[in-house]
């Protein structure tokens, strides 16, 4: 079982402790809606379109309505536990550690630290932490993208990432999996050191879209 299997394993895990209303990271979001947006993320490519394409919004309204109604929140649950069926995509397994890593490690931490109780962040393993790593190379540059300031991703080795350039520069510092949930914007919630001027600070998270 690969790294992002065990943490989608995990999730599954955890949704059926905290039942279908508890609340998440994401902004309106109970567990239900999330472990939807899951469900349809591995078996609808085409509604889950319409999180990136306006044209698919309505299609991808209708069918999270209608799954999450017509469902069982436990059948839910058992089917994100399954995996993804049919021609999709995820189901190639390089496919599957490549996009589904950082994917289900962020939404089981949504659920960790949802509420007013948040559980505090895991130990990971040394090897996990550096697959965040590697992925927080592309990611970073990919959510930046907006930003004018610069920006240096550091990890508690001392090793360091440009993830934007430009000036001045803002430092985000601490471990691979807390500057993965920082950067997808889970600001609040991650354990990230920000160091740099407040307008920096400002501009890299109106990159975020914060």
């Amino acid at each position: 079982m690969n790294d992002a299997r065990s943490e989608r394993a995990a999730l599954c895990d955890l949704l059926l402790v905290t039942g279908p209303n508890a609340p998440t990271l994401c902004e309106g979001w109970t567990t239900r809606d999330l472990v939807t947006h899951l469900v349809l993320r591995d078996s609808d490519p085409v509604a889950t379109a319409g999180m990136f394409l306006p044209p698919f919004a309505g299609l991808l309204k209708r069918r999270s309505y209608e799954l999450s109604v017509r469902t069982a929140y436990p059948d839910l649950v058992e089917r994100l536990r399954r995996g993804p069926r049919g021609l999709s995509p995820f189901r190639i397994p390089a496919v599957d550690a490549a996009a589904n890593l950082t994917e289900f490690f962020i939404h089981l931490e949504d659920v960790r630290r949802g509420g007013g109780d948040p559980l505090p962040p895991r130990v990971l393993p040394a090897a996990f932490e550096d697959l965040l790593w590697r992925q927080l190379r592309l990611m970073s540059r990919m959510m930046f993208r907006k930003a004018t300031a610069g920006v240096v991703l550091e990890r508690e080795t001392g090793e360091t990432l440009r993830a934007r350039p430009g000036s001045p520069i803002v430092h985000l510092v601490g471990r691979p999996g807390e500057l993965v949930l920082y950067i997808s914007g889970r600001t609040t919630a991650a354990q990230v050191e920000v160091i740099g001027e407040q307008v920096a600070v400002a501009d890299i998270t109106g990159g975020l879209g914060l």
